[in-house]
């Protein structure tokens, strides 16, 4: 039996899902938006999300839509 870890950027997409849903931010906010909510992480997380070709101007709705995290 195999127990499959989930991608670190589902975590991050789960926490920003979070946000959204207590009305922190809105999925129409750009993704530069959350980056004080992440204080010192942010410079980790910024690196990842352009590492899948994300803009900080593109909306949070946008990360949230993203089934599937696997790297080519």
């Amino acid at each position: 039996m195999t127990t499959q870890v989930a991608h670190p950027m589902v975590k991050f997409q789960n926490q920003v899902r979070s946000l959204v849903e207590s009305k922190l931010v809105k999925p129409t906010d750009s993704l530069w938006q959350i980056a004080l909510i992440f204080g010192d992480d942010w410079k980790h997380w910024k690196q990842e999300l352009l590492e899948f070709d994300f803009t900080m101007q593109d909306p949070i709705s946008y990360l949230l839509a993203v089934e599937n995290w696997e790297e080519d």
